[in-house]
């Protein structure tokens, strides 16, 4: 059974922020950390992984990174602080990446 993970990165504490979703997240955070995503995640530096939320099923995966990407900048924030306040590196905890 895969498992499919929502992600929010950030290149600081309350900086910019990225919205993903992958089935393989410790490669996925791999490619962020190492620049090898071109775009938006590599152009401003977004290694950080201050958020995650694991699903069973593709489509509630998909489903929350679309709405989490109409959210408002201080929603995103409100939810990334309610899990992980001190805006840990969880990469750093989960796959010592």
């Amino acid at each position: 059974m895969k498992t499919y993970y929502v992600y929010i990165l950030t290149n600081q504490p309350r900086g910019t922020l990225y919205v993903g979703v992958t089935n393989n997240l410790e490669r996925r955070i791999y490619e962020h950390k190492n620049e090898l995503v071109e775009g938006f995640s590599q152009k401003y530096h977004l290694k950080m992984l201050v958020y995650i939320q694991q699903y069973q099923y593709m489509q509630d995966a998909l489903n929350l990174e679309k709405r989490l990407k109409r959210w408002h900048r201080e929603w995103k924030i409100n939810l990334i602080e309610k899990e992980n306040p001190t805006w840990v590196d969880l990469s750093q905890i989960f796959f010592n990446i």
